[in-house]
């Protein structure tokens, strides 16, 4: 039997796929089939029609389907009573049974055996059997199977069975793996989706599809409806192609109208032309989709050739700050001598004349065409990138636009940096003064290294820098120096400097203080930190010490020498660092790092190397602070060639010109010039950047008219300061350079300068020269600034004349903004000479001046014979004078006091010498009231002393003063007609008389007595005595002039000695 179902099992699959074929072709006639059984007979006779051709097929297979063909027609009657025994004996088999049969649902494939009746219908068959590709639409068929399967799960489920239709029911389940495995082999099982099985029904309960009868109760066997059966066969046709009709409701497709005439050729091509259509757009998008892919992949490859995270960063080889030597550069060829390969470091500054000797860049040969800049690192070294920069001149736009570069390690074969396709092409500078930097996306270990102009703007004109990082070594190079001070080597902006100098303030509480002296144009506080061990007071027989620095904000290296050395001297002092100590306890010291905040955040935004030389020097407003103080230098020069020095103006202590601080002056400026009034700075030094040099005052050269006289009326002719032309004036520069640039305290201010130039590691190295000309200091690191670069206003000038303190400009090195790698090597450099410095303010001497009383005496006058230049005491009556070694004649005076003159000495050992001075008040307001009452003109009184009998001296002094007499007899007569000559020959001989008798008295003395005692040779006495007759020489009287006798000349020249050398150069008013 199972054979039997088999063999039937794939029969029907067979005609199930043949029907799928040709169910297109057949879908309209079944259709219309369909209409027409449901129109010509009843309802009711088409479903019982149906019904029992379901249960003749639900029936044993064994039996044929011939012999169940009914003979003749069925009446009305014999069909209702048919139908009436269907549902008893339905009703009678519910009853019975007691499960849902639901295996017998297995049945259902059967049910398309119906689908035989239509091979009557082959002649559409035959149209379309050229079709036979189109089998690939078996899924047609599946459609088929699919509408049989509820078919047959409904008779199963309502259609009552036998006993023995129950039997072989265990084996059902085997027959649908059969099946499955059949689908497997035949390919279908991926083409007929899975039908989920009903829930079983409970017996008594039938689920009917809609427009459905209920089935017939019992099993009909072939003799009951032989006839119904047979008269119903052109019904049954029509009743197997409504069964087939089901399928569109369950496909995803929606129904479409159905026709005859419907071409299906026409619908084939056109379904093969979608197919192809749609294809072609996905191979379109495909392409580009995969033309986008492949353009960003380009992009990226073109950006990263190798991937790279990020490009290596090194600090610069050293060309800008000349670590690089002369002969480590080399060209392809140079324009003429001063555009040498030399001439290309980064911001190179040139001598101002473009033909001069110092070019400010290297320039090329126009007429070559291989064009090259090479640098040798002398060891091979990792190169990262290059900044290049345009010429440095003030007449043309010379620099180079694009550029490759190459690199070797023999100087003979070289490579061109590749980007993957072509020689990489870098792009330069779009003018002459800003720095332009490309960096390589990976490193290139090579020991040379060449710059390849391809394009320039102008002539071909080249400032370099190299980055370049040093491969480890397991050796130490000779000039290498490594830093031994824990210290904070980076760049601070306003932020971090301020949080760095409160954290060196919490550190030594007691020995710093943070303060601001002013505030910048843009608001920002300029802060300044007191080292001393007693902050925030000023201690009598303590000097003052400054440093400044940042007057220029692009002028980073002393802004960070500054915080450097307050680090330092706060760990050194903690770790009881004699030296620093001593520094801490004896000198009050005073660091600004930053003077001007504004410009240093601007170039500090830029970062190292990338700043041109200009960026950030000036404020915001466009003031150079450095050269933005009261021009002092004229108003003295034009004071001493009118001979008002010091009787009008004085020689220092010079005040401010009138309305000069409501004029253009930085609010920076402003600030400087109180915290300089208010504080007696002794000595101070203001650090910069640019040049590697020690610069001293004056730094203003002294103009032709000022310089006519050179400071004496004695040799000046009418006209002649106006009628001065430029021949005589440089005849006079040739005669008397240095008298027109030094100050009266020349001598002091180059050892000032010495002391920090030949402290420093390097600053004496001049054998390279400078840094943007030939050596400038005659290889001692110093120079005078007014011979160098001459600027009027400056803060030195300003600091010597208008206060008491000694300031020089030290420059330290070529590169303003050095990278933050060079700053451990910058502070080793540095760190002795800025000690060294501050040492300096203990050379001289220092005192204090009192009244009779001990009361401290306020702006007290110090002078030093031969040196025209004075200082002035503090509130405190104490002062700082600096001093080389030597012997030096002091003299303190004070208003309403009598001046006193003392012998100071200063030795070579450290330490000022002490000098300080007791003054007496004097009776000057009464002798002002009597010069008042006598026409301002001070009243000679003169005391004749007795003669003494038996003198030695008097017959000597007779007959010199007999000698004199008659010299001078005819000179008095003859001076009376012109008063103001008289008086000024009588000024004169008096004072030739007195060294005469002197003379004489001292050779006389020693011939005549063997017992008198030689001259004194020193002045220890003389120095503390009183000068009470200084007066009485300055005007002589007009009268007749008459003869002073021998006791009246021994008794002056007594009286007038401690003072015999000053010579009436001071104007009342100065006491």
């Amino acid at each position: 039997m199972r054979g039997a179902v088999l063999s039937l099992w794939v029969s029907l699959v067979l005609c199930c796929w043949f029907l799928g074929w040709a169910g297109g072709v057949e879908g309209q006639d079944t259709a219309r089939v369909q209409t027409q059984v449901r129109q010509t007979g009843p309802v009711a006779r088409g479903r019982e029609v149906e019904e029992n051709r379901e249960e003749v097929m639900m029936d044993d297979p064994g039996v044929e389907v011939e012999e169940s063909k009914p003979k003749k027609k069925k009446s009305p009657a014999e069909v209702e009573e048919a139908r009436a025994k269907k549902a008893a004996e339905r009703e009678a088999k519910a009853k019975k049974q007691k499960a849902p049969k639901a295996p017998k649902a297995t049945k259902a494939p059967k049910k398309p055996k119906a689908t035989k009746a239509p091979k009557a219908t082959k002649a559409p068959k035959a149209t379309k059997a050229p079709k036979k590709p189109k089998a690939t639409k078996a899924p047609k068929a599946t459609k088929a199977l699919k509408v049989t399967k509820p078919k047959a799960t409904k008779d199963s489920k309502t259609t009552g069975r036998k006993d023995e239709v129950v039997e072989p029911v265990a084996k059902r389940p085997t027959l649908e793996e059969e099946e499955e495995k059949l689908l497997i082999e035949l390919g279908w099982d991926r083409l007929i989706p899975p039908v989920t099985p009903k829930e079983p029904q409970e017996p008594g309960q039938d689920r009917r599809p809609s427009g459905s009868t209920p089935p017939s109760a019992g099993s009909k066997t072939l003799t009951e409806h032989d006839q119904d059966y047979w008269d119903a066969k052109p019904d049954r046709e029509r009743t197997t192609t409504e069964v087939i009709m089901y399928v569109p409701e369950e496909t995803t497709v929606p129904p479409m109208p159905w026709y005859e005439e419907y071409d299906y050729a026409d619908l084939a091509a056109k379904k093969l032309e979608e197919e192809a259509e749609k294809a072609r757009k996905e191979k379109e998008e495909k392409v580009e989709r995969l033309r986008k892919m492949w353009e960003e992949e380009e992009e990226e490859r073109l950006r990263q050739i190798p991937l790279h995270a990020e490009s290596k960063k090194c600090p610069p080889l050293g060309l800008e700050s000349h670590r690089v030597d002369d002969d480590q550069l080399l060209a392809s060829s140079q324009s003429h001598h001063g555009f040498s390969a030399q001439r290309g470091r980064l911001n190179m500054q040139s001598s101002g004349d473009d033909d001069g000797v110092y070019g400010g860049a290297w320039c090329a040969e126009p007429e070559e065409n291989n064009h090259w800049f090479e640098v040798d690192a002398r060891r091979e070294v990792e190169f990262t990138g290059v900044i290049v920069q345009g010429r440095n001149s003030d007449t043309v736009e010379d620099f180079v636009s694009t550029f490759h570069v190459s690199f070797s390690n023999d100087s003979r074969d070289w490579t061109v940096l590749h980007d993957g396709y072509a020689e990489w092409l870098f792009y330069g500078n779009v003018d002459r003064d800003t720095p332009v930097m490309v960096q390589f996306d990976w490193p290139i270990v090579a020991r040379y290294i060449r710059i390849l102009p391809q394009s320039w703007n102008g002539s071909l004109c080249l400032r370099a820098e190299v980055m370049a990082c040093q491969l480890p070594s397991s050796f130490r190079s000779e000039n290498e120096v490594h830093p031994t001070d824990d210290l904070d080597y980076r760049h601070h902006n306003y932020k971090d400097m301020r949080q760095m100098m409160k954290v060196i303030n919490e550190e030594c509480p007691n020995i710093t203080r943070i303060y601001n002296i002013g505030k910048s144009s843009a608001g920002l506080k300029m802060y300044a930190m007191e080292i001393s061990d007693n902050p925030g007071e000023h201690q009598i027989g303590e000097p003052e010490f400054r440093y400044t620095a940042g007057l220029h904000g692009n002028e980073a290296l002393g802004r960070e020498l500054l915080l450097l050395l307050m680090q330092f001297m706060c760990k050194e002092y903690n770790d009881d660092n004699p030296r620093v100590r001593r520094l801490v306890e004896g000198v009050r010291i005073h660091l600004v790092p930053s003077l001007n905040p504004d410009a240093y955040e601007l170039a500090y935004e830029m970062g190292s190397e990338m700043g041109n030389w200009g960026l950030g020097h000036w404020t915001e407003e466009g003031y150079d602070i450095f050269q933005n103080f009261p021009d002092l230098n004229s108003v003295l020069w034009g004071a001493e060639d009118r001979g008002w020095v010091p009787r009008i103006v004085p020689n220092h202590h010079i005040p401010l010109p009138e309305n000069f601080l409501n004029g253009s002056v930085a609010l920076e400026t402003k600030a400087v010039i109180n915290w300089m009034e208010r504080t007696p700075f002794v000595l101070g030094a203001n650090l910069q950047g640019g040049e590697k040099v020690v610069a001293y005052p004056f730094d203003m050269q002294r103009p032709p008219r000022a310089a006519g006289t050179l400071g004496s009326r004695r040799g000046s002719r009418p006209g002649m300061d106006h009628e001065m032309n430029e021949e005589t004036w440089a005849r006079m520069q040739r005669q008397n350079g240095d008298a027109l640039r030094e100050t009266a305290d020349d001598t002091m201010f180059r050892w000032l300068a010495m002391s920090y130039a030949h402290s420093h590691l390097t600053m004496t190295e001049t054998q390279r020269g400078s840094c943007h000309t030939d050596d400038i200091s005659g290889g001692q690191g110093i120079i005078n600034r007014a011979s160098w670069k001459p600027v009027a206003g400056s803060m030195n000038d300003f600091s010597y004349l208008h206060t008491n303190c000694f300031e020089l400009s030290v420059f330290l090195g070529c590169d303003k903004f050095p990278h933050e790698s060079e700053l451990p090597l910058e502070w080793e450099n540095n760190r002795e000479a800025l000690l060294s410095f501050i040492e300096q303010v203990h050379r001289g001497i220092k005192g204090i001046v009192r009244d009779m009383e001990g009361n401290p005496l306020a702006n007290a006058t110090i002078s030093v014979e031969g040196i025209k230049h004075d200082v002035k005491t503090a509130a405190a009556g104490d002062y700082w004078r600096l001093l080389n070694p030597g012997e030096y004649r002091v003299m303190a005076r004070a208003e309403g006091h009598t001046p006193q003159t003392r012998l100071c000495m200063v030795g070579y050992d450290s330490g000022a010498t002490p000098c300080s001075f007791t003054l007496a008040k004097s009776n000057w307001d009464r002798i002002k009231q009597i010069m008042d009452l006598h026409g301002k003109r001070p009243i000679r009184l003169v005391t004749k002393a007795p003669p003494q009998a038996g003198s030695d001296i008097s017959g000597g002094a007779i007959g010199s003063m007999n000698t004199t007499k008659a010299d001078t007899g005819g000179r008095a007569a003859d001076s009376q007609n012109a008063k103001n000559l008289r008086r000024l020959r009588l000024m004169r001989l008096r004072q030739l008389r007195l060294r005469r008798l002197r003379a004489n008295l001292s050779t006389t003395t020693t011939v005549a007595t063997t017992t008198t005692t030689p001259a004194p040779t020193t002045t220890a006495d003389l120095v503390t005595e009183s000068t009470t007759s200084w007066y009485d020489s300055w005007f002589p009287v007009e009268s007749s002039y008459t003869e002073p006798t021998q006791a009246e000349i021994l008794t002056e020249i007594q009286e007038s000695e401690p003072t015999q050398d000053y010579i009436f150069d001071y104007k009342f008013d100065d006491y």
